[in-house]
């Protein structure tokens, strides 16, 4: 029986066009974050599964985990996602770090759940994290950065918007404002982070078998979808408006606005999934009808460090994963006309690969990337498959030339061709 020829299911394969384009996308990653002073680290794929059982979330670790026991018995997991191993590294090292310390890495993560648009089991992620400031600067200046990652695709503000909430002020209004207990707010909580992908007459049964009877009779139920339905922080109950953590949501809306990122908007329904969320959480969604998710979030975390046994750092972060990244730049036809790495490719017309030995280095050393064809081929067939990898430039290189010391370039998308030096395919290809 033949072995299969697809990949893993929900994994992909990268032939040389889908890793150019994973070259660009992590290099504008990595050139907005630098651009800030963002500076990248690394970790293994593998961690102990503790770590994830303590603050990430019951759905993540029980149901998309890939988990398995080493040789010497030992509970591991291919990593999920990033925060818990960045916390680590951090604890393991809290004394000798300068604060703020700003971190980013783009990691490969896995998770066992339905590949679907914009998501897969293999993922790569942009992790972008500040420890040490305990103020809305963090805030600001992390989304700050998703916005500049915006422009530098070519992102216009009116394709995506950024929501916003804060952990703090919704459990407030579940715990003193609404009266839930801590079970039922958990679950509360949990419902409404999925309530955009489930139609209301759902959300609502779903609500009600949270409930008691008693508070349903009390119109709990009702509260809960005016709270919900808030557009803006001043349609909230005025008591809300007098705690703290609203007072701080309202104010980072408008520094926000004030840096100029005007589409950053309140979002009462945003929960975010993982349980370590303190603070403020915020996502970008797409805004075209095709492509209407969640592309990337983060949030405030203060209390993930500390639970390695060290003093806790404050800090904020986020995650965007690649495959949402590429929905939405295909989405807005936002996608980057990539060339070849390879500048030139050298045909060789008879037997003279020794004799342009000397001609082939002094490309190379100039800074051109050259592809030789030795396979001997006729002239025609090396031509086509030139063309066909989108190599621009051709050089002949025969006993004519190397007698001569001057090859035969040709540009296949003009068919133009010239004699010349190396020294000017040289200067020419450097100008092109």
């Amino acid at each position: 029986m033949a072995l299969s020829i697809q990949p893993y299911k929900g994994a992909r394969d990268f032939y040389p066009e889908d890793k150019a384009l994973q070259k660009y996308l992590f290099a504008t990653w990595r050139e907005v974050c630098e651009s800030y002073g963002y500076e990248e680290y690394d970790a293994p794929i593998l961690e102990p599964l503790d770590i994830y059982l303590a603050k990430t979330g019951d759905e993540i670790v029980n149901e998309q985990t890939y988990v398995f026991e080493d040789r010497s018995g030992r509970k591991v997991v291919i990593r999920p996602e990033m925060t818990p191993t960045v916390s680590r590294m951090v604890a393991g090292k809290r004394q000798q770090l300068a604060y703020p310390l700003r971190w980013y890495s783009i990691p490969n993560l896995w998770r066992y759940e339905r590949p679907q648009r914009g998501r897969l089991r293999e993922h790569w992620q942009l992790n972008v994290d500040v420890f040490g400031i305990d103020n809305q600067s963090a805030e600001i200046e992390i989304i700050s950065v998703v916005s500049d990652i915006f422009k530098a695709f070519g992102a216009r503000d009116e394709m995506y918007k950024i929501k916003l909430n804060h952990r703090g002020l919704i459990n407030y209004i579940l715990s003193t404002h609404l009266g839930l207990k801590s079970e039922a707010q958990h679950k509360v909580s949990k419902l409404i982070d999925r309530m955009s992908k489930m139609p209301q007459a759902k959300f609502i049964s779903d609500l009600d078998e949270v409930l008691t009877a008693k508070q349903k009779q009390d119109g709990l139920t009702e509260k809960v979808l005016n709270i919900l339905a808030a557009k803006k922080p001043q349609d909230l109950p005025s008591e809300v408006q007098k705690h703290p953590d609203f007072m701080e949501l309202k104010e980072v809306l408008t520094k926000l606005q004030t840096a100029g990122i005007k589409n950053a908007i309140f979002d009462i329904t945003l929960m975010r999934g993982f349980d370590y969320y303190t603070g403020i959480v915020f996502e970008a969604d797409d805004t075209d009808p095709e492509n209407n998710r969640s592309m990337m979030g983060g949030g405030r975390y203060d209390g993930l460090v500390g639970l390695f046994g060290v003093d806790p750092v404050p800090t904020v972060g986020f995650g965007w994963g690649d495959v949402a990244l590429i929905n939405f730049l295909e989405s807005h036809h936002l996608m980057p006309n990539l060339k070849p790495t390879t500048n030139i490719s050298v045909v060789l017309a008879g037997d003279v690969s020794q004799q342009a030995g000397k001609i082939l280095s002094e490309l190379r050393n100039s800074g051109l990337n050259v592809a030789v064809d030795s396979s001997g081929r006729k002239l025609g067939d090396q031509l086509k498959n030139a063309s066909k990898r989108n190599v621009n430039h051709v050089i002949i290189i025969g006993d004519k030339e190397i007698k001569s010391g001057k090859v035969t370039l040709r540009n296949l998308s003009t068919s133009k061709e010239q004699t010349l030096s190396v020294a000017q395919v040289i200067k020419q290809l450097s100008v092109d």
